[in-house]
């Protein structure tokens, strides 16, 4: 079964946000597809990014994944069938997002999702190298 879920963006986004002053177009649109497992996610200049829920993850802003600087940052390995289940608006300039495997740390601006979706290849092909690197795997264990 496919199921597919807007979400509507928070009212209050205005010409006045700090995100907007920075010279970053508004959200207007997300979606989660949960037989893809993507959130897509659209932006007033008419860009629009589509995001794994894996990549997602992996590359949470949480200070659990982040850490406090680059040289903290953590890999993540194993993802390769994580879902979202559950997207909450968290004042008018981000989203909390709820994974499968309990992980809901993250706060995910707008601003985020804007640099990301535009960086996004060259992050995932980083984080595959590291995997590799490493001798990790997208896979969970056991599969």
């Amino acid at each position: 079964m496919s199921t597919e879920a807007k979400y509507g963006v928070p009212s209050g986004l205005n010409p006045q946000s700090q995100y907007q002053q920075a010279g970053r177009p508004a959200c207007t649109d997300v979606r989660y597809i949960s037989a893809e497992k993507r959130l897509e996610v659209a932006f007033e200049d008419g860009k629009q990014f589509a995001f794994t829920a894996e990549f997602l993850r992996v590359e949470s802003p949480s200070a659990e994944v982040q850490g406090h600087g680059p040289s903290q940052k953590t890999l993540v390995p194993g993802r390769r069938h994580v879902g979202i289940i559950g997207i909450e608006p968290v004042g008018t300039y981000a989203l909390r997002l709820r994974f499968d495997d309990l992980h809901d740390t993250g706060l995910y601006s707008w601003e985020w999702f804007y640099d990301h979706g535009h960086s996004q290849d060259a992050l995932w092909q980083d984080y595959l190298q590291r995997l590799d690197a490493r001798g990790l795997s997208r896979d969970p264990r056991g599969r």
